[in-house]
């Protein structure tokens, strides 16, 4: 019997062991994510919403953020960015709420950034959208539903509170920024590296932020280089069963 198919089944186990190493990073990272993911109380924090395209045949050309009405954001800032266009939607408030000891009635309610003609956050892209939000109210965590549309008309919403999604691990994780909460670590955390703070008081939490994020880049390393071992093994044993083939006459 000819080696060539023992060949093929080693360098098919380590061609699927590196695919399953590549993979792992990308799915922890493949959702809509806020940056810094913490912020301290009255502070004006410089957060980037952080946009992966996950489908396979269309491009993001959409992202719709919703922000609190209970706990009210007075000043909202949006960073141009090249090809979008960016809105802050304001409107009445569900009731008047008190912040910094004015009564406020209306606030900023959404942050939309549309796509021009043409342009979108194709395969294998993503794109960062940056907003100054103050002065952060003094409360637990904020969370911020995303809606991201793509150019096909689907709309995934990222919109599971942090309880629904540890009771739920299945569900579209909204962006949350915490403030008084400690942010998750592990499975359910999706932090990521944060940005150069914009106000004094936010050098802390971008040292906050990075630790968040270093927890959960450390997870998806240690899966990566399970995965990477598995095909080795399995590159190993193929090498093997080749070696202890009988020869042919």
């Amino acid at each position: 019997m000819s080696r060539t198919p023992f060949l093929r089944r080693a360098l098919v186990g380590l061609a699927a062991g590196a695919a399953l190493a590549i993979a792992v990073p990308l799915a922890a990272s493949a959702h809509v994510t806020v940056n810094p993911d913490t912020a301290t109380p009255g502070s004006y924090a410089t957060v980037n919403f952080r946009v992966p395209t996950e489908s396979e045949t269309a491009s993001t050309v959409k992202l719709e953020v919703t922000l609190p009405t209970d706990t009210p954001l007075s000043a909202v800032l949006v960073q141009p960015v090249p090809g979008w266009t960016a809105t802050v939607e304001k409107g009445a408030l569900p009731a008047p709420v008190e912040v910094d000891g004015n009564t406020l009635t209306d606030a900023a309610l959404k942050i939309v950034w549309q796509a021009d003609p043409g342009v979108g956050i194709g395969q294998d892209q993503f794109q960062v959208f940056s907003a100054v939000l103050g002065p952060v109210p003094d409360t637990g965590h904020v969370v911020l539903p995303a809606a991201q549309t793509y150019s096909d008309g689907s709309v995934v919403d990222w919109a599971a509170t942090p309880d629904e999604v540890a009771a739920d691990d299945t569900l579209e994780p909204a962006p949350v920024l915490y403030i008084n909460d400690t942010p998750p670590t592990g499975a359910h955390s999706h932090g990521t590296a944060s940005a150069a703070p914009s106000h004094e008081h936010d050098a802390g939490e971008a040292a906050s932020a990075s630790g968040s994020a270093s927890d959960s880049s450390g997870v998806a390393l240690g899966l990566s280089i399970a995965a990477l071992i598995v095909a080795a093994a399995g590159a190993v044993l193929g090498a093997l069963a080749l070696s202890r083939r009988p020869k042919r006459s």
